[in-house]
C-alpha cells in the first residue's frame, strides 16, 4: 500500500510534521511574550508577617572563596535573627567554609567524590536543616547577588501559597561587554525573566533556573535531590510539578550572576546548561504530556509546552535548516505545506525576539547591535553538534572566572 503512495505526498507529509513540530514552540513563545509585554501585573500573594516566617538560606558551594565572600554580604544583611545562613562546603578544597564561617554562616562540609553534584549537596544540607526545619528553604548559589528585598518577598510568596517560588535570575554584563556577551545577556533575559514573566500573567507555572529559589518545608521534603544531574534545577522544578507543586514565578525578586569572560569558562557553563536542557526535554516532555492528560491538569500540559521550547539559538538554526531543506524538496516537487508553516514559524519567532527586545533589552542592546545574532549562532554550532554526538551527562562544577 505505501508503494503506491506518491513520494511528493509522503515528503510533503514528513516536512509538514516537522514544521508543526518547529511551529508550535514558536507560538507558545510568541504567547509568553505577548502576555509578559501587554498583560497587566499579575500580584502576587504575600499576605503572611515575614516576621513571623522560619528561613533557612541554603547555599550549596564547591571551591567558590573567589565569590562567596560577596554572596554572602547581600544575604547576611536581608536575614533576621531567627533565620539561617547555611552553607554546604561541597568537596571543596580552597578556603570556601573558613570564608564563609568568618562572614557568619554556618557551615557543614560534605566530603564525597563518588557523589559530585549540586542535588548531593543540597540533599545534604536539607537533612542538617531537618534536625529544626524552617518554614521555607531559599536555595541560593555561592556566585550570586541576591538583590535588596528579594529574601522576604520570596520567602513570603513560598510560604503564602505552599508552592516553590522562582526569582527572576539574570546575568550582569562586564563593564565592557562584547556583542556575543550581548546576545548571551539578552538570551538569558528571554529565558529566565521574559517567558516566566508571561507565563505568571497568564496564571501558570514556570520552571525553576537554578538560583533565588524557595521552597515551603514540607514541599521540598516531598521529592529526592540527591542526585548527579547537570541541571538539578530544571529537574527539581518538573518533579515537584508533577508531585503537585508546580513553581511559581516571583517578578519582584532579582538574583544577578556575572557574566563569564574566559571563553573555556562561558563554554563550559553555556553546554552544561543546554545540552542538560535537551536531556530534560526529552526525558521528562512525554512524561509531563502524558500526565497532563491522564489526571487532567492543564497546568502540567502548560509546562510541557514551555519545555518544548528549546534554546533560542537552536531554534533559529532547526528553523533555518528545515527552510532550506523544504525550499530543495519545493524546488524538485510542487510542495507548498511546508513553506507555508515554516514562513508561520519564521515570523512568530521575529516577532517573539522584538517584542522581548523592545520591552526588556532595549536599554542594554541597541539596536546596531543585533547584527552580532548570526555570529552568536555560530558560536553554538559546535555545542548542539557535540549534544547529538558527545552530550554531557556527568555534574562539572562551572570554574570561576577570576575576571
Amino acid at each position: 500500500m505505501l508503494a503506491e503512495i506518491p513520494l511528493a505526498f509522503l515528503t510533503q507529509i514528513f516536512l509538514s510534521l516537522l514544521a508543526i513540530a518547529l511551529l508550535i514552540p514558536t507560538i507558545v513563545l510568541l504567547v509568553e511574550s505577548c502576555s509578559a509585554v501587554f498583560l497587566p501585573d499579575r500580584p502576587s500573594k504575600r499576605d503572611v508577617d515575614w516576621q513571623q516566617i522560619k528561613v533557612a538560606v541554603l547555599m550549596p558551594a564547591h571551591n567558590e572563596a573567589l565569590v562567596i565572600e560577596s554572596t554572602l554580604q547581600s544575604l547576611l544583611k536581608q536575614v533576621k535573627a531567627t533565620d539561617q545562613v547555611v552553607v554546604v562546603a561541597d568537596n571543596c578544597e580552597d578556603q570556601t567554609a573558613a570564608i564563609a564561617a568568618a562572614m557568619g554562616a554556618t557551615v557543614i562540609a560534605r566530603h564525597d567524590p563518588n557523589h559530585r553534584g549540586k542535588g548531593y549537596a543540597l540533599d545534604f544540607g536539607l537533612r542538617h536543616l531537618s534536625q529544626q526545619p524552617p518554614d521555607v528553604v531559599v536555595m541560593v548559589d555561592a556566585d550570586c547577588q541576591v538583590q535588596s528585598g528579594a529574601l522576604p518577598v520570596l520567602a513570603q510568596q513560598a510560604f503564602a501559597v505552599q508552592r516553590p517560588i522562582q526569582a527572576i535570575y539574570l546575568l550582569d554584563q562586564p563593564a565592557q561587554p562584547s556583542q556575543k556577551d550581548l546576545i548571551s545577556a539578552f538570551a538569558f533575559k528571554v529565558k529566565n525573566w521574559v517567558r516566566p514573566l508571561g507565563l505568571h500573567k497568564l496564571g501558570l507555572a514556570c520552571l525553576l533556573t537554578g538560583t533565588g529559589m524557595a521552597f515551603p518545608w514540607p514541599v521540598i521534603c516531598s521529592v529526592d535531590l540527591a542526585s548527579g544531574h547537570i541541571v538539578e534545577d530544571m529537574k527539581l522544578g518538573l518533579d515537584l510539578a508533577i508531585a503537585g507543586y508546580p513553581p511559581q514565578f516571583c517578578p519582584e525578586a532579582l538574583v544577578l550572576s556575572q557574566l563569564p569572560q574566559d571563553q573555556q569558562v562561558a563554554k563550559g557553563q553555556r553546554t552544561r546548561w543546554e545540552h542538560g536542557h535537551l536531556q530534560v526535554m526529552k526525558t521528562y516532555l512525554p512524561k509531563l504530556l502524558q500526565t497532563a492528560f491522564q489526571q487532567g491538569r492543564p497546568d502540567l500540559f502548560a509546562l510541557g509546552l514551555e519545555l518544548w521550547i528549546p534554546p533560542l539559538a537552536l531554534l533559529v538554526l532547526l528553523w533555518l535548516g528545515m527552510t532550506l531543506l523544504s525550499l530543495l524538496a519545493r524546488s524538485v516537487m510542487a510542495l507548498w505545506l511546508p513553506i507555508f508553516l515554516l514562513l508561520l514559524t519564521g515570523l512568530f519567532l521575529g516577532l517573539s525576539i522584538i517584542l522581548g527586545w523592545a520591552k526588556f533589552g532595549r536599554a542594554e542592546l541597541p539596536l546596531i547591535k543585533l547584527i552580532a545574532v548570526p555570529l552568536y549562532i555560530l558560536w553554538k554550532i559546535p555545542l548542539y553538534l557535540m549534544s547529538m554526538f558527545n552530550a554531557q551527562k556527568n555534574w562539572n562544577s562551572t570554574r570561576r572566572d577570576i575576571s
